[in-house]
């Protein structure tokens, strides 16, 4: 509790201190631009299987610029122009898709698009998957809708026991790209112990964003009293960075939008450290500062950390091959 005086402003005289990298990954950007560039050139409506990002503020954003979000490609009518959302699709999608005549243009993340590409290869060599990620998030069913079967999710270590593949000779390992490193390289270590020869990636599934984004917020708890995210509640990479903080013994607290804010989370703290899941836009960032100011935060800090310089092409036919104004989500 506060040792302040009863009636101190919550957070007077606090720091803010930024942690760096935070906010937009170059996948999200991506995804965001190619509804906006296909808004701009076919006009509205546009239709997005599932939200593009995890983020209710994008969304909501671009639902009022003519974006409709569907779940079922029933919902398309005839003839119309779909966005595939940033986390990928099943082939069963992608081919209902493509049968029903849509204009398609896909924003999987080319990150996501990897981990689909290596399981078409390796299958065709007749390796077995087991896929590290959550049940039920989007991603991890379009990369398991990669194949009929031969690929088995686990959430935690007790899965990895429970797991009874066809054959054991050839397992491959896979990642959801948007989990908690540290929890990850746990359920790989156990994997590896039950399956020895077990083949893993190249390069880790895990994306570059979402490691840059915790290695930040492992830096920046140690320095501060209270850390908050800024992200909405289905964002997986956002609600990681809430657990690393909360596992280095940091209170952290995770907020769809400012006006979430709590003041009795700054009594008493002298150092509040922020950060933006990877589908965070930088405005509500900004409004999460000014709602601080409002509490009594006095100064804003940004850590040193790596600027991320990765950006990834738009799909043919939504290049700046033509003079199409497009409006940009900050």
């Amino acid at each position: 509790m506060s040792d302040e005086p009863s009636g101190a402003t919550a957070g007077a005289g606090a720091e803010i201190l930024l942690a760096e990298p935070r906010g937009f990954c170059a996948g999200v950007d991506r995804a965001i631009e190619i509804v906006e560039r296909a808004l701009a050139k076919f006009g509205r409506p546009i239709y997005v299987r599932h939200e593009i990002v995890h983020n209710t503020y994008v969304v909501n954003d671009l639902r009022e610029k003519g974006a409709i979000f569907i779940e079922q490609l029933d919902e398309v009518p005839a003839g119309a122009t779909l966005v595939f959302s940033a986390h990928g699709v099943s082939k069963a999608v992608q081919e209902e898709a493509e049968r029903r005549g849509f204009r398609i243009f896909d924003a999987t993340c080319p990150l996501v698009t990897k981990v689909h590409v290596e399981v078409a290869k390796l299958h065709k060599e007749g390796y077995e998957f087991i896929m590290i990620g959550h049940k039920g998030h989007p991603e991890v069913e379009g990369t398991m809708g990669q194949l009929d079967s031969g690929i088995h999710l686990v959430e935690d270590e007790d899965d990895v026991a429970r797991v009874q593949p066809a054959q054991t000779g050839k397992i491959a390992v896979v990642t959801q790209t948007t989990l908690s490193v540290d929890d990850a390289a746990g359920i790989l270590a156990a994997v590896k112990a039950r399956f020895p020869q077990v083949r893993e990636p190249k390069q880790q599934d895990i994306c570059y964003a979402t490691q840059n984004r915790q290695d930040a917020v492992k830096l920046l708890s140690p320095q501060v009293d209270v850390v908050v995210v800024v992200g909405s509640p289905t964002s997986s990479n956002s609600n990681r960075l809430r657990e690393v903080a909360v596992k280095l013994g940091t209170p952290a607290y995770m907020v769809d939008n400012a006006g979430e804010l709590q003041p009795e989370w700054f009594e008493g703290r002298a150092r509040v450290g922020l950060t933006a899941g990877a589908s965070a836009p930088d405005i509500l960032v900004q409004q999460v500062i000014e709602r601080l100011r409002e509490f009594g935060a006095i100064a804003v800090r940004r850590m040193d950390g790596l600027t991320e310089t990765v950006k990834f092409p738009l799909p043919k036919g939504l290049r700046l091959d033509d003079d199409t104004p497009v409006s940009h989500l900050h």
